[in-house]
């Protein structure tokens, strides 16, 4: 099975990670619909905690993003963009699921958060290497 190019594999990754967005984004719609607030969380926790998991993968996603891009641009094989991407894409959508469920420290949230780390660290220095090779 081949992989495609480093920029049909930025594609997929940029589109999940938009796709985690969205998604939080309409979590946080709905939540504010159904307990009728326009602005804020009202000290509602199931809202607050909405918003930080869309504010915090909002922190987080865009750099991911720009390093997987000019990663493809760079046009190395796929796979060190699908690393990145993978490994953001399960940091998020882990950290996101253990923020939505507790607004406390979790082992859901510290893993996603490694993982973004790792995901960041690959990046780097993938993105170093093929700045100077």
């Amino acid at each position: 099975m081949q992989m495609g190019t480093a920029a049909n594999a930025a594609a997929l990754w940029v589109g999940l990670h938009v796709l985690i967005l969205l998604v939080l984004s309409a979590l946080v719609v709905r939540l504010r619909q159904k307990h009728k607030v326009a602005l804020g969380d009202e000290g509602i926790p199931e809202l607050a905690r909405a918003i930080r998991a869309f504010g915090n993968a909002s922190e987080y996603i865009p750099a991911g993003l720009a390093a997987m891009i000019v990663l493809a641009l760079v046009e190395p094989l796929p796979l060190p963009v699908h690393i990145v991407g993978m490994t953001l894409f399960v940091g998020r959508v882990v950290h996101a699921i253990g923020l939505s469920t507790s607004g406390g420290a979790s082992v859901a949230r510290a893993a996603g958060i490694l993982l973004t780390w790792v995901a960041y660290i690959f990046a780097v220095a993938a993105l170093l290497f093929y700045a100077i090779a």
